[in-house]
């Protein structure tokens, strides 16, 4: 492989690695506000709450993904 490609990957990597560490700290802070809010949360509000932490997770998810095939090629 050779350095412009290895450095191109590199850059690739940490800039999914970056998105990746995003979405995670997003989830986490809305696992967090349904935590804390508890009951005082409406259950369409919990409901919201709980889609935009599986989209934050899925889309970590894909980061990681790409970072892991990426690898492979």
């Amino acid at each position: 492989m050779g350095v412009k490609k290895a450095f191109n990957r590199t850059v690739k990597d940490v800039k999914d690695s970056v998105s990746e560490g995003k979405h995670r700290a997003k989830a986490g802070a809305e696992r967090g506000k349904r935590e804390t809010a508890g009951s005082q949360m409406t259950a369409s509000q919990k409901v919201s709450s709980n889609v935009k932490e599986a989209g934050h997770k899925t889309a970590a998810g894909v980061d990681k993904t790409k970072r892991k095939v990426r690898d492979k090629v």
